[in-house]
Formats: C-alpha cells, structure tokens, sequence
C-alpha cells in the first residue's frame, strides 16, 4: 500500500489511540442536606483486558488507596480480564462545624467543595494525594489566598537536601510537580495542586502538599473563588444518614495507630442522635471489615 494511503489510516489511529487515553474523571454534582449525607452510589465494572486497578482508578476519579481498600482480593496491577471491580463512589460526608468551601479528611484522601446555587446545598468531590509520613499535611482551618495558573516550583529547602540537584526553581512544564494549577493556602508553603505524577493521587507521597488530578484541579480551580474556606480534618470515622437509614464509613489504612474505631464510632452516632436506630452486630461487622465505604448498620 502507498503512503498517501496509509496516511490517513495512521493519522485516524492516532487520534484513536489519543482519545482512548484522555481520563474519563468523574466530577459528579450531588445534592445534600440533614437527612442526606450519604452522597453517591457504589457501582461495579468488568476489568477489560490489560486494565489495571490503577487505570481505573483515575477514569472513575477514585483514589489508589479507595479501590484497593475496596477491593482487598483483586492484584492492583494484574485484576484479571471480566473481573468484577467494586467501585467506591458513594461518600458519607465529613463531619465540620460549617459546609462551605473546600472540606479535605485526611483520613480518606479525599477532598470536598461545598457552595450553595440557586438555593440547593451541592458538593463535589475528589480524590487526593497527602504528605508521607513525618511529613503530614496540617490539619486546621485556613484560606486559600493565592490562585497560580502555570505556577513555577520553589524547591523549599527541605527538598534541596534530600534530592541536591533539584534547581532552586523547577519552571512551569512536564516536568514541574505542581502542575498547570495551584491554590496556596494560608499556611507557608502547602498548596492544593496538580500533578505530573498522577498515579500518587489517592497515596501519602508529597511533602505536605495536596495533589489532584491534573483533570480534577482544573475543575477546582475554575469553580472555587479567591479567600475560599479550606478546612483540613483526619476523621477515620464517618456516620449519616440517608433515606432514613444509618451508614458507617471506617478508614484504617490512614488513621493513628490508637484509634478506637467502636468508641468512637458510638460517640457520633450519640452526638447525630442516631445510636438507637442502630444493629450493634452491622456495626462490629463494618467496623471489623474497614472496607472504606459506607456501610448501613441501620437496626
């Protein structure tokens, strides 16, 4: 066959090949409310062959950490070719003083936002990346006071040590670990950022930095406003409710070593007035399972 024949054939090849591997992330808008804290719903999908847990993860916009923890049998890179995958996109909602701006619980590598349109109380959510150990990103409450498009990486100090032949300044690019956005925080040097290294998302592997998706912060980005809340939690933890019945969801992976997963599962049912409405066995079960998604333990 001539090449002007064969042209067209690989160039249409190509674009295939291109819109195959675009990420197929998932930024769904849900409703929420006191008697709906439950967002989402929990789905399953057949491994294709030569998938990966790992690919799947970003297509669906799940963490590394919530569909291996999900789905503890299954090899994260060798699933199986029509395996069944358990997709965990269903979320109790952290538990915070106010639902306004960004909500990240540490404990699930997962990041939340929370606005208010045309009288309706929406959240959307998105896996995360957090800092390794003795590197934690710090919980409290802060701002975001600074909107960077394309930003450069100061290197901090910290880092020149471990890796010396980093440069002071990694300019914007393929190569750059912030990506092509970046919100900094009212706290030094953490940031909520893209990356370059999208298999971390869902992982403990920055320096104290949050990490989205390259897809994902792009999205955040365009919706959050300047000064927006940002609200850091490590809730092991989470109950609610929804259509009228109980959910617990339990994550062990991340949690301090000491935690009481009864005591304090019991403590917010008590504090939601929702202890009575509650099987002790579901919630043992739940609580001995971790799988990392909710789980109703309604009586």
């Amino acid at each position: 066959m001539h090449e002007w024949k064969t042209a067209p054939i690989l160039f249409l090849a190509a674009v295939l090949m291109v819109i195959l591997m675009v990420p197929q992330a998932r930024a769904g808008v849900y409703t929420y409310g006191p008697k709906k804290m439950v967002v989402g719903s929990l789905t399953t999908y057949a491994v294709k062959e030569d998938e990966s847990l790992i690919e799947l993860a970003r297509r669906f916009d799940l963490g590394y950490n919530e569909i291996t923890v999900t789905n503890p049998s299954l090899d994260p890179f060798v699933p199986g070719k029509d395996v069944s995958v358990l997709l965990p996109t269903s979320w109790v909602l952290p538990d915070v003083g106010f639902y306004d701006g960004i909500v990240v619980n540490l404990s699930e590598l997962r990041l939340y936002y929370f606005f208010e349109k045309k009288g309706l109380q929406l959240v959307r959510t998105f896996p995360v990346g957090i800092g390794s150990q003795g590197k934690d990103t710090p919980v409290g409450e802060f701002t975001v006071i600074e909107r960077i498009t394309n930003p450069a990486w100061h290197v901090p100090e910290s880092i020149r040590k471990e890796r010396p032949w980093l440069p002071a300044v990694v300019p914007p690019g393929k190569d750059n670990p912030l990506g092509s956005y970046a919100l900094r925080l009212s706290l030094g040097d953490v940031l909520i950022h893209g990356t370059n290294r999208p298999y971390a998302v869902g992982r403990r592997d920055s320096h104290g930095c949050i990490r989205l998706y390259p897809e994902d912060i792009s999205r955040l980005f365009k919706w959050v406003p300047g000064s927006v809340r940002v609200t850091i939690v490590r809730q092991p933890v989470k109950v609610g409710i929804r259509d009228n019945r109980v959910y617990i969801e339990v994550h062990t992976e991340n949690a301090p070593k000491d935690v009481n997963y009864f005591d304090e599962a019991v403590s917010l049912l008590a504090k939601k007035q929702l202890l009575k409405y509650v099987n002790t066995e579901k919630l043992y079960r739940a609580i001995e399972q971790s799988r990392g998604m909710p789980v109703d333990i309604s009586d």
